[in-house]
């Protein structure tokens, strides 16, 4: 009785206090010898690791595809010249199809076979890939880039669950997703690095042709190292709520953009109105199915929904600002992409140490303290980055990009864990699920949103700007983007773009300094926020498992 009061009374608190760790699955009975000693879990061989090995570069692919268009952005411009809307669905495009079928496409592994999902999805990735390469109109790009999206959603659910397949052991799972998560972690960074070397000396399709090498290997190796796995259980796909999903994201997000680009008007209003409205349909839907899309329910465990915020808000403005960073770096510094990708590579070192490290940082503070000290040192980049964009200093820049990972990364990976370890067990994989669908769309909406916001203070910043001096067709590219301006400025050639050139910089550094100043602010009180939640439930036993 005793046990099962414990066991009640942590349910109230949303944690469970056994020997679950934050990555653990619902569990078959385990087995036992005749004395009734468990038997322990076998430990993985070299099939295991490198069947670790092979998810882990197929996740950094499809991490990587969020951010490897920053710099070759400006060559997009130049070749294919998209208005500032097609700009900003080239970039968005992608993440958003991730997050719109991510859930989608876990259950439909859980079905049909995630293996087989998997390797579906790579064999489209890579033809996505080979589009999007030879992509020669911007709306071409757009498609291609929303393919790859689809393709990746196939990839993304399926390689984690794969890894807790292999790993039975709890210490050899909990390392296997440690390595899983760097290497999600790692895409965001090395897709600018990878994508200034190829920039450099190829054509900027080459930054999508380097995917489909690392997806045959996948598809030829994948039925070797990786074990089968589908649950008898699931139910079925509702197509509607798939449907319902997408027409709740993509309509707010359009929304957004056209703000964005030709500033406010009530016409606006009206696809923010539809996206609401789809919403609301789908949580009502979701609270009637018995297989739902999205478990409502774990929203009412508050140390999961917070922990659930702070890791989409930390994703949201890292890859957000990333974006600003490797632009303003090209556009306002006017160095070369190789040379952009050669100054991100300290901080680029930053975040991989502290990826490699951060569960030795949470063994030692513990998860709370890690989540909320990593939420102070984040806002304190933040902070130091806005700064030095105003000024428009390089050395700030990476300054603050480093104080950024040593803050991100910890606290990130180790919400990470507590998503999953304040849910209950048995629905422990639809928060891994979720965990996963928040990474993904907090990337791709820090991208679109701030990408939004920023393109807003340029134009009205550049309002007031005298371009009398430029032909008629040349105004609106100026006055649309920094990229149309340096565009622009490289085709006149004239000593007269200086001036409205320095102030079409200005009014991104200023856009640049602002979103950051955003980010500080959010930070700060989700580190508030936060720190209450965890304050009133017991964390311990979560708080020991997040840091294995």
């Amino acid at each position: 009785m005793g046990r099962r009061r414990s066991l009640a009374a942590a349910r109230e608190f949303g944690m469970w206090g056994d020997n679950r760790g934050p990555t653990s699955r619902p569990r078959t009975r385990k087995m036992t010898m005749q004395d009734g000693t468990p038997v322990p879990p076998q430990l993985a061989g070299r099939r295991e690791w490198i069947g670790l090995g092979i998810l882990s570069i197929a996740c950094l692919i499809y991490s990587m595809d969020l951010s490897v268009l920053f710099l070759a952005m400006p060559a997009i411009v130049s070749e294919l010249d998209p208005s500032a809307a097609e700009l900003l669905w080239i970039n968005d495009i992608y993440g958003f199809m991730v997050a719109g079928f991510l859930v989608t496409m876990g259950t439909l592994g859980d079905r049909i076979g995630r293996r087989k999902v998997l390797l579906i999805g790579a064999a489209g990735f890579g033809a996505a890939s080979i589009l999007a390469a030879f992509s020669t109109s911007a709306l071409m790009l757009i498609v291609a880039r929303a393919l790859l999206g689809v393709a990746g959603a196939t990839i993304a659910p399926s390689t984690l669950s794969l890894v807790v397949n292999l790993f039975r052991n709890e210490a050899e799972r909990n390392r296997a997703i440690g390595i899983w998560g760097t290497a999600f972690a790692l895409g965001g960074l090395v897709g600018p690095l990878i994508g200034g070397v190829l920039l450099q000396y190829f054509h900027w399709g080459s930054v999508f042709l380097i995917n489909v090498p690392v997806m045959l290997i996948l598809i030829v190796l994948a039925p070797f190292l990786l074990p089968e796995y589908r649950s008898e259980k699931s139910g079925p796909l509702d197509l509607i709520s798939v449907g319902l999903s997408l027409a709740t994201v993509l309509p707010v997000i359009y929304a957004f953009k056209q703000i964005a680009t030709d500033g406010f008007q009530a016409v606006h209003g009206l696809p923010i109105a539809l996206g609401i409205a789809v919403g609301t349909l789908f949580v009502r839907r979701q609270r009637r199915l018995a297989d739902p899309l999205i478990d409502l329910a774990l929203f009412r465990i508050p140390a999961f929904s917070a922990s659930l915020l702070v890791n989409l808000a930390g994703v949201f403005f890292v890859f957000g600002i990333f974006l600003y960073q490797n632009l303003f770096l090209q556009l306002v510094l006017g160095l070369s992409p190789l040379d952009a990708a050669l100054w991100s590579v300290v901080p680029g070192l930053v975040f991989t140490v502290m990826s490699l490290q951060a569960y030795r940082i949470t063994n030692r503070f513990g998860a709370v303290r890690t989540v909320l000290f990593g939420l102070l040192i984040y806002a304190a980049g933040t902070t130091v980055m806005g700064l030095s964009a105003y000024g428009q200093n390089l050395y700030g820049i990476l300054a603050g990009s480093m104080l950024i990972a040593i803050g991100f990364v910890p606290c990130i990976l180790t919400t990470t864990g507590l998503i999953v370890g304040t849910s209950p067990p048995e629905r422990a994989g639809a928060a891994s699920a979720m965990s996963e669908t928040s990474a993904e769309f907090g990337g791709a909406l820090g991208v679109a949103l701030l990408g939004s916001l920023g393109s807003l203070v340029y134009r009205v910043a550049m309002q007031d700007v005298d371009l009398t001096v430029l032909p008629g067709p040349s105004v609106e590219s100026v006055r649309a983007t920094l990229a149309g301006a340096v565009d622009t400025a490289k085709l006149l050639g004239s000593e007269t773009s200086q001036l409205w050139l320095a102030q079409a910089r200005d009014g991104f550094s200023l856009g640049f300094a602002i979103c950051c100043g955003l980010a500080t602010v959010t930070l700060l009180a989700l580190a508030l926020i936060a720190g209450r939640v965890y304050g009133r439930t017991d964390m311990a036993s979560a708080g020991h498992h997040a840091g294995h």
